[in-house]
């Protein structure tokens, strides 16, 4: 359906709200169904879907219309999450709690399509006072059957329109993803995606040649052929581009499927895709965690197409956030987002994507976990691997989301130990021994933190950023000339 709709895409007039009665009620009598068609002098509230493939930057997108001053809109949010653990909504609500938002998780438009509809109608005395809706759908969410909701469901048809569907494009990735074989009668969703669209975000420019960004403008165009194409870095795009365009048609929807508004419109994921949630109430070392990761995107990063979480990490009171597509993670401590008081400190991680191994990736979150006292306290006298093994003092414990803060005896210099491991921090072997630490992992480092990654390309938070991963010390410590050195 999507890739025969993509030819008959116009903008239509703004009246076009209104224009669908006649041929929606056509359709209605052919199939022996009756209902009553909206009055087109009342006005309805618009809703914009957007959609895009895992990890394209739907949700990055969807910030950037909530905080841009210069609509002057508010907007009741509808978050729909693969994943049974929701990763995204904790971040939206705390950004913008002046707006309305909704969880849902699930398939919106398989399972979670009669949620969709009982979350509408519960908005409805909420949001007369708001200038539209938005619902980003999840990654893998067909946009025809949400689409169909608001035509045959007779309260949200009388309530809401559709103001136009938002394609976001990983201009890195997508290739992969449209030309991946599905096993039977599966659907590609981001071909399906691309076709429904009235405007398509190309997003993620900056990570490719603009050789390739033409190479992906021209296959996109080969499956939507009208819809205006936007580039993109970061989803930073003008909402007046996005918002009340009035560009969904069902007429040219009727054209090609005239059974839309009555068929089941099944949607057949690929059984090979999945989702693992892991949620728990406690703290993790972050170090610990990246270097887990390291290691499974060295394995199975063709496999994993999306990974999130918001944590609570040990010693910090600001909450570490990380995600990625593929091989592409970034991750870090944001200054926005602090845990309160009362509220309780968990971690939450969601990882999509095919043949997932749950047990090995509940596992290899469990042994981030912090469980216990550490080995050493304050003034233990340790060895701490800096390239060579040198001889300190602990001066402090769980600094700055580090085990260890350790005054070196010989320089006074003070250095973190950022795992509390052998291969970090051990017991003196013998008083005063300065000896060559072996590096860990074969790679050449300066001491274990520092190893370089193998396989995933830690991304800057945003243009002109360093990657967390290479400025964790954020202020200087008391009782040191210098920032400690992470080792």
């Amino acid at each position: 359906l999507a890739r025969a709709l993509a030819p008959l895409r116009r903008s239509p007039a703004p009246s076009s709200f209104a224009a669908p009665a006649r041929t929606m009620a056509e359709a209605a009598e052919c199939s022996g169904c009756t209902f009553e068609m909206p009055d087109p002098d009342v006005k309805r509230v618009p809703v914009t879907i957007l959609t895009g493939f895992l990890g394209a930057g739907k949700t990055t997108l969807l910030n950037h219309i909530l905080a841009c001053p210069n609509h002057g809109m508010r907007f009741a949010v509808i978050e729909n999450e693969f994943g049974e653990v929701g990763v995204d909504d904790k971040v939206i609500k705390e950004s913008f709690d002046d707006q309305i938002i909704e969880v849902m998780n699930g398939c919106i438009c398989c399972t979670a399509r009669e949620d969709l509809a009982q979350t509408l109608n519960k908005l409805m005395d909420r949001v007369s006072g708001f200038d539209g809706v938005l619902i980003e759908m999840s990654g893998l969410a067909d946009p025809a059957p949400v689409a169909q909701t608001f035509f045959v469901n007779e309260a949200v048809r009388n309530f809401y329109c559709i103001d136009g569907i938002i394609t976001v494009v990983d201009a890195k990735h997508v290739l992969r993803h449209l030309k991946e074989d599905k096993p039977g009668c599966a659907e590609n969703e981001c071909a399906e995606q691309l076709g429904f669209a009235d405007r398509i975000l190309l997003n993620k420019c900056d990570l490719v040649s603009d050789e390739v960004a033409e190479e992906v403008h021209r296959e996109i165009r080969g499956i939507n052929a009208n819809a205006d194409i936007i580039r993109t870095q970061y989803g930073k795009v003008e909402p007046a581009k996005l918002i009340n365009i009035q560009s969904f048609s069902l007429d040219a929807v009727l054209k090609i499927s005239p059974d839309f508004l009555t068929s089941d419109m099944k949607h057949e994921h690929d059984s090979r895709v999945g989702s693992v949630s892991v949620q728990f109430e406690g703290e993790l070392n972050h170090l610990q965690l990246r270097m887990w990761l390291e290691e499974l995107l060295h394995k199975s990063s063709g496999n994993l197409f999306r990974y999130k979480g918001v944590l609570a990490v040990k010693g910090m009171e600001e909450k570490f956030m990380f995600q990625g597509v593929h091989g592409l993670m970034t991750g870090g401590f944001d200054k926005r987002f602090v845990w309160k008081v009362d509220e309780v400190r968990e971690c939450r991680l969601v990882f999509i994507g095919r043949d997932l191994d749950r047990t090995a990736l509940e596992e290899g979150v469990a042994k981030c976990k912090v469980t216990g006292p550490l080995r050493f306290k304050v003034d233990d006298i340790v060895q701490a691997n800096v390239g060579k093994w040198r001889v300190g003092r602990v001066v402090r414990l769980w600094d700055e989301g580090n085990p260890y803060r350790i005054a070196l005896l010989r320089t006074g210099d003070h250095v973190w130990g950022q795992v509390d491991t052998d291969d970090f921090v051990r017991k003196p072997v013998a008083p005063g021994a300065e000896v060559e630490a072996k590096p860990r992992g074969g790679a050449k480092a300066k001491g274990g933190a520092k190893r370089k990654a193998r396989n995933p390309q830690w991304e800057p938070d945003g243009p002109g950023k360093k990657p967390r991963q290479e400025s964790l010390a954020r202020a200087e410590p008391d009782g040191a000339k210098e920032k400690p050195r992470k080792f």
